[in-house]
């Protein structure tokens, strides 16, 4: 099948499964008006699991296609490349898994909403990075991208599965004065995941910085904390001191 005629089947498909009202819904939650983060996306109202189906049905789409539906003003169907190129590493050879890792690097103006890099970056940009050096990522966590900088740190959610926490800790510290709340949020998430399998190491990187970090991050980061420990850290009082405060008392 040629690219133009692939790429009028996927269309077909997408607008054959759109929801208007839906898509109304979505345009609000992605934040797409004037100013905002999301600003001029546009959504057709399809939900992930059906681009999921979708992914599957056109899983041999020529890479031009994909670089089509990855420029494309389209929401769903940049994050429908998106989940076609994870498919295609996911299944190739180590030449494969560095030409994704490259294409996706070299479009991320085009990964640029939150649900885009969050579906995308752990399986691409993570994975590549398992056994490799983790400078990109420090690259990409300076950058001016909000977009970049959120790849920085959710793809290092790979590694945290790997119970490799260090470039989490590291990326996480190059973005505690980040400007950005959806940065907050990403790396609050990223620690939040750390502490689900070592929390000691967790309250290690949060005894150093719970004080100054943001508080949105903060709250992410602590969210499954008993309740008396949340509260120490939202007032300030870190663990150690916690515990020298409650031997104190004895």
């Amino acid at each position: 099948m040629s690219t133009s005629h692939a790429l009028s089947a996927v269309d077909a498909r997408l607008r054959q499964l759109a929801n208007p009202v839906r898509a109304q819904n979505l345009q609000r939650f992605f934040k797409t008006g004037p100013g905002e983060y999301g600003e001029g996306d546009v959504f057709l109202g399809l939900q992930v699991p059906v681009l999921r189906r979708l992914a599957r049905e056109f899983e041999n789409l020529p890479m031009p296609a994909v670089q089509s539906l990855l420029n494309s003003p389209i929401h769903e169907a940049r994050l429908l490349a998106l989940l076609l190129l994870v498919r295609e590493y996911v299944r190739g050879d180590e030449g494969v898994k560095r030409r994704i890792y490259d294409f996706y690097l070299g479009n991320t103006s085009r990964i640029n909403n939150w649900d885009l890099v969050d579906l995308s970056a752990p399986s691409i940009v993570g994975d590549f990075l398992a056994t490799r050096s983790r400078a990109p990522l420090r690259r990409l966590a300076r950058s001016a991208s909000l977009w970049e900088r959120r790849i920085s740190i959710v793809a290092t959610g790979r590694f945290i599965r790997d119970n490799d926490f260090d470039a989490t800790f590291a990326i996480a510290g190059m973005l505690l004065r980040d400007p950005e709340d959806l940065i907050h949020k990403a790396t609050g998430w990223m620690l939040r995941e750390v502490g689900k399998r070592d929390i000691a190491a967790l309250e290690g990187f949060l005894n150093q910085h719970s004080q100054t970090m943001p508080r949105t991050m903060l709250r992410y980061a602590i969210e499954r904390f008993p309740e008396g420990r949340r509260q120490e850290y939202l007032k300030g009082v870190s663990s150690a001191r916690a515990f020298a405060m409650n031997r104190s008392r004895r």
